[in-house]
């Protein structure tokens, strides 16, 4: 029996790792396999990204299958150094989230050829919000707070429910948390005493409406210092799911919103998309323009639009040239290292400038 091909797609962040299993031409439909795994306490981030990688081999091994290629995304330098010094000389891809997100996102066809996207990744341990050029993938700017996000939402709706008499640990605050993004009203009970009470979508909105205010706030303040107006906000991460959420940020955001059925595993998907393709690499960048606001007068005026399409224009030769030096480093011989041992490959590279066709 020929064995399938398969590539893995993995995000890390704070909370732990999710993995998804698929064939390399399908990271839009229901995986073969995948998983989660929350990050230990104490423990680096690394654990749970080659746990999961663990989990997906076994996986891949019982249907006879072989995974031909596996990347994995990060939020940070500092958790992308930590999963390559855990690789050794492992062939692995890692990624900027950004960078997954956007690929996946344009595979599916609802990214804009033109324009900028502002990125809304609200997951367990935090806000991201990032925007982009869609045309180029160059990230124009990004701010990330730990201050939102679903541990503090957990933690709120623990606190709501103690004032109504129920006690429940922070597991079972999640999962109601979860059973609200598909039913209006849930019903509460203490394991302890027994003690019920009704618990509504709007209530848990009410809770989080601060945060969600203070994130629209956010995102206008990022808007104005790229100084580029966004054409589509895309909602991501687990907590979008939550239909209270998304009809907030409708009202207080005047931008079409951009969802995803699964939002929690697009940078995965994302990552399935760039496994494939650079099976061999070791590291993904994006192109970004970090703002620099201590290095500018109080005073000085916010930086033109036609500043920001000059640079991306710059940019993008810039990376035209820097992809034919990698094609020719290519065809060179492999380098080795002094005990005549190959070296394990590595490619620190931009964004591809080719797309991947929409399925």
């Amino acid at each position: 029996m020929e064995a399938m091909v398969l590539v893995l797609g993995v995000s890390a962040g704070a909370g732990g790792a999710r993995a998804m299993l698929t064939h390399s031409d399908q990271p839009h439909l229901p995986p073969i396999d995948r998983c989660t795994v929350p990050r230990r306490a104490g423990g680096g981030v690394e654990e749970p990204v080659f746990q999961a990688i663990t989990l997906m081999r076994e996986a891949a091994t019982e249907r006879d299958e072989f995974i031909t290629g596996i990347a994995v995304t990060c939020r940070c330098p500092r958790h992308a150094e930590a999963i390559r010094a855990a690789a050794g000389r492992s062939r692995l891809t890692i990624v900027d989230e950004p960078v997954a997100q956007l690929r996946y996102l344009r595979f599916t066809g609802r990214l804009p050829d033109e324009g900028a996207v502002v990125l809304y990744d609200l997951g367990a341990s935090g806000l991201t919000i990032t925007e982009a050029d869609c045309r180029t993938d160059a990230i124009l700017s990004t701010r990330h707070s730990t201050v939102l996000g679903g541990d503090s939402h957990d933690e709120l709706l623990r606190w709501r429910l103690a004032h109504g008499g129920v006690e429940v640990d922070k597991t079972i605050a999640r999962g109601y948390k979860e059973a609200l993004t598909a039913s209006p009203v849930v019903t509460t009970t203490d394991p302890v005493t027994g003690s019920r009470m009704v618990l509504t979508r709007s209530d848990f909105n009410d809770l989080v409406a601060a945060g969600i205010h203070h994130s629209v706030s956010y995102v206008r303040q990022m808007i104005d210092e790229a100084g580029v107006a966004p054409q589509v906000l895309a909602l991501l991460g687990g907590c979008t799911r939550n239909p209270g959420i998304r009809e907030t940020l409708s009202q207080l955001l005047d931008l079409p919103q951009m969802y995803d059925p699964e939002p929690e595993f697009v940078s995965a998907r994302g990552a399935v998309l760039m496994a494939t393709q650079l099976p061999a690499a070791r590291r993904v960048r994006g192109v970004r323009f970090a703002s620099m606001p201590t290095l500018r007068p109080a005073n000085a005026a916010p930086v033109s639009r036609r500043k920001v399409v000059a640079a991306l224009a710059v940019t993008a030769t810039l990376g035209a040239t820097v992809a034919g030096l990698l094609m020719t480093d290519k065809q060179s011989p492999a380098p080795t290292t002094t005990g005549g041992t190959p070296a394990s490959p590595m490619e620190i590279a931009g964004t591809p400038g080719n797309t991947v066709p929409h399925k």
